[in-house]
C-alpha cells in the first residue's frame, strides 16, 4: 500500500478544490443563514482502527490505529483547545456527550455536519454536550465557529500529532486527516453509538446520533462496576 502514498496529496487536494470547500451562508431561515445541501447520509459504518478502510472518490484510504467500538471506554488522549491549551478528552465525563469528527472543518460536508450537530439537535443541547474534532488549527477552528455564529459546540483540534485519531482508529496517516465519525458517549465514558462513514463525501446520520444521546438522557446508563 506504500504505492498509494503519492495519491493521498491528490486526494487532499480534492478535497478541498472540488467543490467541497468554503463556508456558505443565506437564506433557510436557521440563525446562522446556513444554507443546507442536498449531501447523501452515509447507510452503515466501517470498523474504527486497523485493517478498514474509507473511500474518498473511489480511492481506499487506510485508518490508523487501535479501533474504537461500542461498549469500549472513550481513550484517554488529549486535544487542544482554542486557547492551545490541552484538555484530556475523557476528561469531559459527567455529561452525555456527542463526538462529531471530521476530516477538516472547511469543507462542504464537514461545514454541513457541524451545522446539523448545532443547530438541528432539537434542544439536546440544554443536557448534552456538543463537540467537533478535526485536524484543523484552533485558529482555524475558532474563525469558523465565529463566521458560523455557532456557539453550542465545543471544537478540539488533533492538529498536534493526530492522537484523538490514531488512538481510536480514526486517523487517515497518509492525508493526516480523521475519518468522519460521529459518536455518542455516556456519563461514564463507555461509548454507546458509532458510525464511520465508508465513504469520506457522505453525511454521517445525525439523526440516529441524536436519537442515541436523547436515550441515554431519558435513562442514564448505570456507573461501571
Amino acid at each position: 500500500m506504500r504505492g498509494r502514498a503519492l495519491l493521498y496529496p491528490i486526494a487532499v487536494l480534492a478535497i478541498t478544490v472540488s467543490g467541497l470547500a468554503g463556508c456558505e451562508t443565506g437564506g433557510d431561515g436557521t440563525d446562522s443563514g446556513f444554507t443546507y445541501k442536498p449531501i447523501s447520509v452515509a447507510e452503515g459504518t466501517v470498523a474504527a482502527g486497523e485493517g478498514s478502510s474509507v473511500t474518498f472518490g473511489g480511492d481506499a484510504l487506510e485508518l490508523t490505529g487501535p479501533g474504537i467500538q461500542i461498549g469500549d471506554t472513550l481513550r484517554s488522549v488529549k486535544v487542544a483547545r482554542s486557547d492551545l491549551s490541552l484538555l484530556d478528552i475523557a476528561g469531559t465525563k459527567g455529561k452525555v456527550r456527542i463526538i462529531s469528527v471530521v476530516p477538516s472543518i472547511d469543507t462542504k460536508v464537514c461545514e454541513q455536519q457541524t451545522h446539523y450537530l448545532s443547530e438541528k439537535n432539537q434542544g439536546l443541547d440544554a443536557t448534552v454536550d456538543l463537540y467537533t474534532i478535526s485536524v484543523d488549527t484552533p485558529f482555524a477552528q475558532g474563525r469558523f465557529a465565529k463566521e458560523a455564529k455557532i456557539q453550542n459546540v465545543t471544537f478540539l483540534s488533533d492538529f498536534r500529532g493526530g492522537e484523538f485519531g490514531r488512538a481510536h482508529g480514526l486517523l487517515l496517516e497518509g492525508p493526516h486527516l480523521l475519518a468522519r465519525a460521529v459518536m455518542v458517549v455516556d456519563q461514564h465514558n463507555v461509548v454507546r453509538y458509532l458510525q464511520v462513514t465508508p465513504e469520506l463525501a457522505n453525511m454521517p446520520d445525525m439523526e440516529a446520533a441524536f436519537e442515541a444521546a436523547r436515550s441515554l438522557v431519558d435513562k442514564p446508563a448505570q456507573s461501571e462496576s
